[in-house]
């Protein structure tokens, strides 16, 4: 037993040591550039200096402002927009690819999802800004069939105009999470399922659904929690009405060189994301042992 023990301890620390350098670069690389930002958000910025008095004026500042508390809002809103529909097109070619697809054919299907991958984040951004824009893509294919007779206004520069980008950018990583939990699921269950009285419809809820949550769970804060920061998109084809939280953080740093109140900002949309993401994982429990 006691050379049970020491064994036991040698590779436990072991472990320790393969895991130490990892650990460390993780720790400078996140946690003491978040605590930089903690402790910057309760400073007070001067002209061209940041001075080193506590206050808690960045977050009431944050919170009580109707233009930041309602960009904040905003950039909630798309996120949730852009997560929900990326998530609904996103289980159905997951189901699709797992069960419906000969499975010497499902290598060339993934590959065919992950094509958007090909190119540079950017570069499909500007694509979609040419295919929404006033003389794009679509305004000049409706108008040569004619359904309109002048270019539409409301397709680009707005919130809608973000959901589409985003959900489109989004889509490869909705699915191949689904797809996986998916692929894990024993169809012999489907089949007692069935044998047992259930309908397609009735199986595919309390079974099907319930073990595919792990990826439904993983698409959702894959999705959401990049989205809520995203700076890229709201800049190129969100204009005005469509700017999110990022691009205010991104002026109050850059432009503006206020790093206390774009500090609290950050911190501030870190909570929410913190907050909604306990929420619906929460959620997600309660719905599967309410399915058992």
């Amino acid at each position: 037993m006691a050379g049970r023990t020491k064994g036991a301890d040698a590779e436990a620390k072991g472990g320790l040591l393969l895991i130490a350098s990892p650990a460390l670069y993780a720790l400078l690389l996140l946690a003491v550039p978040l605590l930089l930002l903690v402790v910057y958000s309760f400073l007070t910025d001067g002209y061209l200096e940041i001075l080193r008095d506590f206050t808690w004026a960045n977050y009431h500042e944050a919170w009580t402002n109707p233009l930041y508390r309602g960009v904040m809002l905003r950039s909630v809103g798309v996120s949730l927009l852009v997560t929900v529909a990326t998530v609904l097109l996103a289980f159905p070619v997951a189901y699709f690819v797992s069960f419906h697809v000969d499975p010497s054919r499902k290598s060339t299907w993934l590959f065919l999802i992950t094509i958007p991958f090909w190119t540079s984040y950017l570069i499909r951004v500007f694509l979609w800004k040419v295919i929404l824009g006033y003389n794009g893509v679509l305004n000049a294919g409706l108008m040569k069939v004619g359904i309109i007779s002048e270019p539409l206004t409301f397709l680009l520069y707005n919130t809608n105009s973000v959901v589409i980008t985003l959900a489109h950018a989004y889509a490869p990583f909705a699915i191949l999470p689904i797809f996986v939990a998916l692929e894990k699921i024993d169809r012999s269950l489907l089949e007692a399922s069935q044998d047992l009285g259930e309908s397609k419809l009735r199986s595919f809820w309390r079974v099907t659904l319930p073990l595919a949550m792990p990826g439904v769970i993983a698409s959702v804060l894959i999705v959401f929690i990049p989205t809520i920061g995203d700076y890229v998109t709201p800049q190129l084809v969100g204009g005005p009405e469509g700017r999110m939280v990022a691009n205010l953080i991104q002026l109050q740093y850059l432009r503006l060189d206020n790093y206390p109140l774009g500090s609290a900002l950050a911190i501030s949309a870190m909570g929410i994301v913190a907050v909604i993401s306990a929420v619906f994982l929460l959620m997600t429990r309660r719905f599967i042992r309410g399915t058992k």
